[in-house]
């Protein structure tokens, strides 16, 4: 890069966040310089915010749980950087110029993304969440602010890599690893616990995407935002299953060419090649060595066990009021799932009777062209998530998703 390049990182203190500021402390050993961080956000993590800013020397550090501010505000006392609380300094800070990382887990993400671009940022979204609830709105703003969209997911990001100009395209791929079930029975599905759940084999992630990637309603929600990001047909991007998450993504051409991007399973390759672009930044991450990996393996997803696939194919035909719905379903019935609330496989079961309630409703005309119609949205699925767990046998659906 030929110049120092401002950062803001939305969502520090979660995994991804945690792997940016990795990333940019590294680039900036040794005399490095390469970035700058304008601002910090985080959820409810002060004390851990407080600790990235006395690092980071950030411009500003923004805390969205309000009743930590005095925490923030004491932990950052006399070090001249500004603090604040609440979602609208969150918005705020999303729209000081530099380059945003989108990290914000949810649909909660999504406000302060779209202000990002508005302001005339480029955005690296680690959000899959704001994609596919807003991905036609956050595209739409980003063409009119002449804004770049990078993708930071390692799957989308492959493709970025892989796609060059994108002439002759003929279809994507996205690998899966499969997560901590791909060998299970239905039977050990059903009583599956959030922390079996949680446990992946590959990549560390916070607790939500891993369960999304147990019941790969991850692939699902990456299968809608690769076909928003790359404007490709959602029938015309398969997803595969690949144990060792060494290939992300595939490019297949009209010649038979196809171009795939590998590397190891760490989320800072994305990341970095997100903040750098159109520059590559140098990281730690481990090396590939194919002879010690010896084979790669890859299979058809069980639409048996994962039902999120096809639904999400299901959910993008019907337009984008549907994929928000998808999404919102999916984030309650997670939190009812880590809350005990529903069984594992109770999951894919409400988010499919949500989205069938939606399609055969009234409301599946609204088109997102707003953040409000998406709010309204966002609060449906939730309400309709909890009323069909509370009809449900004994509080759950007892697998009735597999059978």
């Amino acid at each position: 890069m030929s110049a120092r390049r401002a950062i803001s990182v939305m969502g520090s203190t979660g995994s991804i966040g945690c792997s940016a500021l990795d990333v940019i402390r590294h680039a900036n050993a040794d005399g490095g310089d390469r970035f700058e961080v304008v601002a910090l956000t985080a959820g409810s993590n002060a004390e851990k915010l407080a600790e990235q800013a006395l690092e980071c020397r950030p411009q500003i550090a923004v805390i969205a749980d309000e009743s930590q501010l005095p925490v923030l505000r004491e932990r950052l006392s006399g070090s001249g950087i500004e603090t604040a609380a609440g979602c609208a300094a969150v918005t705020e800070a999303a729209t000081r110029p530099a380059r945003v990382l989108a990290a914000i887990v949810g649909a909660a993400g999504l406000e302060s993304t779209l202000a990002a671009v508005q302001a005339g940022n480029d955005v690296a979204i680690a959000n899959k969440e704001s994609v596919v609830c807003g991905g036609r709105l956050i595209l739409e703003e980003a063409r009119k602010a002449g804004v770049n969209v990078l993708p930071v997911d390692s799957e989308h990001s492959a493709i970025h890599q892989c796609l060059g100009d994108g002439r002759q395209l003929e279809s994507l791929t996205i690998t899966a690893s499969g997560g901590p079930f791909r060998t299970s029975t239905v039977d050990q599905m059903r009583t599956a616990s959030p922390e079996a759940a949680a446990a992946h084999p590959n990549w560390a992630m916070g607790i939500k995407n891993s369960i999304d990637s147990a019941t790969l309603m991850n692939k699902a929600l990456e299968l809608i935002e690769a076909a928003y990001l790359f404007d490709v047909a959602a029938d015309r991007i398969d997803v595969i299953i690949h144990p060792q998450s060494i290939i992300h993504g595939m490019a297949h051409f009209t010649d038979g060419s196809v171009i795939a991007q590998l590397g190891a399973p760490d989320m800072r390759t994305p990341i970095s090649y997100a903040l750098g672009w159109p520059d590559r930044v140098e990281t730690t991450v481990d090396r590939l060595d194919l002879v010690r990996l010896g084979k790669l393996d890859f299979e058809p997803v069980d639409s048996q066990k994962f039902p999120a696939v096809a639904l999400a194919r299901e959910a993008f035909a019907a337009g984008p009021g549907a994929t928000t719905v998808l999404n919102c379903a999916n984030e309650a019935a997670v939190s009812a799932f880590i809350a005990g609330q529903c069984g594992f496989l109770d999951i894919s079961w409400v988010v499919k009777e949500v989205l069938s309630r939606f399609l055969s409703g009234n409301m599946a005309g609204l088109a997102c062209s707003s953040l409000e119609e998406i709010g309204l949205l966002d609060r449906y699925a939730r309400s309709a998530a909890e009323d069909v767990l509370k009809r449900a046998p004994d509080g759950g659906a007892e697998g009735r998703t597999l059978g």
